[in-house]
């Protein structure tokens, strides 16, 4: 069995789809320390000019520290409205917008308090849509208590997996060696970004999810997989 993790992150690409799909269970790693200007909290969907950015407010000030998990929302801000306004503004008239477009709206009309909240049930929903059955966990209910290379062959362990599924970044950190000595495999995703029918021109790769399933539908898995439709 495969393993593989990520932070939960708000309106994924698709590599990360790519990577669970890959595998036999993928936990949300909730845990680890909070980063600003990452992929946590913000993501792009692709404009007439080219990428917008649609970030959650979150509050950080003094909570340097504060893990994934504890990362609060700043409702004071009008985001929900914003994002929301944005994405039906520019995909409204994408082909498959009236399939997706009600489910999606709950999520930017609902109260979030936490970031992770937000996150995971929106990753949840998009796996439904996308037909990814890989099983999840999250990290704070396994329970973990090591670091780096150990923390994952500690969730192989937990999880029953006797494989680590890794993106290609994971060479500049992990002990690989320390796979071999626990008897766990490990494995790379070297993913190779499709093409598709996008809105507004030359095709603009690293694009949210949303902008797959609006203009291709019930066919996105396979074109982000690399498969032919």
């Amino acid at each position: 069995m495969i393993l593989s993790v990520h932070q939960p992150q708000y309106l994924p690409w698709l590599g990360y789809f790519d990577k669970v799909a890959d595998s036999d269970c993928f936990v949300f790693l909730d845990l680890p320390q909070y980063k600003k200007r990452e992929f946590q909290n913000r993501n792009r969907i692709k404009g007439p000019t080219g990428e917008i950015w649609l970030s959650v407010p979150v509050i950080s000030k003094g909570k340097f520290d504060q893990p994934i998990k504890d990362v609060e929302i700043d409702n004071t801000q009008g985001w929900q409205k914003s994002h929301w306004g944005t994405i039906s503004l520019h995909l409204k008239k994408a082909p498959y917008w009236n399939d997706y477009a009600q489910g999606l709206e709950a999520f930017y009309t609902r109260r979030w308090d936490k970031l992770s909240d937000l996150n995971l049930e929106m990753t949840d929903w998009f796996f439904k849509q996308l037909g990814i059955t890989t099983p999840w966990k999250l990290e704070s209910s396994l329970g973990t208590s090591t670091q780096s290379t150990e923390r994952l062959i500690e969730l192989c362990k937990k999880t029953g997996c006797d494989a680590y599924l890794s993106g290609s970044g994971g060479k500049d950190y992990m002990d690989e060696a320390r796979f071999t000595q626990e008897k766990l495999g490990l494995k790379y995703q070297h993913y190779t970004h499709p093409t598709y029918p996008q809105r507004y021109g030359d095709f603009l790769p690293y694009m949210s999810v949303v902008d797959l399933l609006m203009n291709v539908g019930p066919d996105s898995l396979k074109v982000l997989r690399g498969q032919a439709c």
